[in-house]
């Protein structure tokens, strides 16, 4: 049965139970995931410098508040559930609006649930000491993968039974990650002797050697981006916040910038431990750094981080991607039960059984590597286009109340423009089979729009008649 409680002011029918404080967790709990205890050394293969290394990350954060400082004007103006499909279709119609869905559907969501839940279940086994890679009960698939499908469900279920629910994992689960993080930032700047890692651990020459210094850079910030991601994914729970117009710029704003010190402060770090000569060396470089500080406590202190931190991502993707399908189907371009809400929990609940029914299903059939891939290629065009909704959305719909305006409009969302144009550029160069198959899945999305809307149309048409 499609139930629909009362909508709110901005047409909303999802109860608002988030506060600033949750909100900022989301942020932040979705967007510091398994990145920063690896990436670093990948970015150390791809430039020469410390210089470079630094530039890197400052630059990864400015883009990253670039997108959250234009992302927080198009919030403020719908704090709809569906986030980034509810700017799409403000400003480029139900189509484009529909596209996103449909790749958020099939490339995605289910690609990120499942990197995601396979780093976590990873760590969990290693934090035993057991190979997650082995065989689970004689099937094709690993101890590790059936794990992280069990992660999936369990972080469903919570999300299944209530926001608030799913709020307290998550502020617990992102108070811990941040907890750890600036352990291993104060214990490395304040305790441990400078460079105590004077040789790569496994030496090795980087297969990128032959690149000028500027393209290494571009194929550094791929890398640093990747990291940064998730800072906009609060969106998509913008018709679940408290006081959105002045909860929603605050919180994508602060916990942005507070991602960014963060990050900066772990690389310093980082940088103090191990030279730049040797991370590329050492591809778990927040063990290794551990381990240096804490002995040989600093593996398991690291994997329990990571496990950690990789499982409140987990929650937070789950928090988030649902109401996208929700926002499909309340539009009527998608089954009308996915925006059905529980009558006791206040939840989208069929789009979250959907969400974690098609993790699962990725989880078991994919690689960590592959699900990364696909979900970088699949869901940057999107973040290029909501941010030029920004553009046009200040010309044909000028009359609407704006309580916040991006900081430095037009430059910083055209400086987002431009990071994501050479992003996919370099996708389209570097991994041409892997970007066409993705537009090809994303363009396949336009027969399956035709169909819904002729079926909305006929549905409208019976319930008028």
């Amino acid at each position: 049965m499609h139930t629909t409680p009362p909508a709110d002011r901005w047409g909303e029918r999802l109860p608002r139970r988030l506060g600033l404080g949750s909100a900022i967790a989301v942020v932040i709990g979705i967007t510091i995931g398994s990145g920063i205890f690896r990436t670093p050394a990948v970015v150390a293969g791809r430039v020469d410098t410390p210089m470079l290394f630094v530039a890197g990350w400052v630059l990864g954060g400015v883009l990253a508040l670039a997108g959250a400082l234009t992302y927080a004007e198009l919030a403020a103006i719908f704090p709809r559930s569906g986030g980034i499909y509810v700017f799409i279709r403000e400003a480029f119609g139900p189509l484009w609006a529909f596209l996103f869905g449909w790749a958020e559907l099939v490339i995605i969501r289910p690609a990120a649930l499942g990197a995601i839940a396979i780093v976590s279940g990873e760590y969990f086994w290693r934090l035993l000491g057991v190979d997650g890679g082995r065989s689970f009960a004689g099937l094709p698939l690993s101890i590790a993968q059936v794990t992280a499908a069990l992660f999936i469900v369990i972080v469903g279920i919570v999300n299944y039974r209530g926001a608030q629910r799913a709020a307290v994992v998550q502020n617990i689960s992102t108070a811990l990650k941040v907890a750890a993080l600036l352990a291993l930032v104060a214990f490395g700047l304040a305790l441990a002797p400078t460079h105590a890692i004077a040789r790569p651990p496994t030496p090795s020459p980087s297969p990128l050697s032959h690149l000028s210094p500027l393209a290494g850079f571009g194929l550094a910030l791929v890398s640093i981006l990747w990291a940064y991601d998730g800072w906009g994914d609060l969106s998509f729970m913008a018709g679940e916040v408290r006081d959105p117009e002045r909860n929603m710029p605050r919180a994508l704003v602060l916990g942005t910038s507070a991602i960014i010190a963060l990050y900066l402060l772990v690389n310093a770090a980082y940088m103090k431990l191990i030279p730049l000569t040797s991370m590329p060396g050492s591809p778990l470089i927040a063990a290794d750094a551990a381990q240096l500080v804490l002995g040989t406590l600093g593996v398991a202190f690291v994997s329990a981080s990571v496990m950690v931190s990789a499982f409140g991502s987990l929650n937070g993707t789950m928090m988030a991607s649902p109401r996208i399908f929700y926002a499909m189907a309340d539009d009527g371009l998608f089954f009308r039960w996915l925006a059905d809400v529980h009558p006791r929990f206040g939840t989208p609940w069929g789009s979250i059984v959907l969400a974690a029914g098609l993790g699962v299903v990725y989880v078991c059939i994919r690689s960590f590597a592959q699900l990364a891939d696909q979900f970088i290629i699949g869901i940057w065009p999107f973040y290029a286009l909501a941010v030029a909704a920004t553009f046009v959305l200040r010309r044909t719909r000028a009359d609407l109340p704006r309580p916040y305006r991006t900081w430095g409009y037009p430059f910083v969302p055209l400086l987002f423009l431009l990071a994501a144009l050479y992003l996919l550029g370099d996708y389209m160069v570097t991994q041409p089979r892997l970007f066409f198959a993705d537009v090809a899945v994303v363009l396949v999305g336009i027969p399956v729009y035709w169909w819904w809307a002729a079926r909305r149309q006929r549905t409208d048409g019976r319930m008028d008649g």
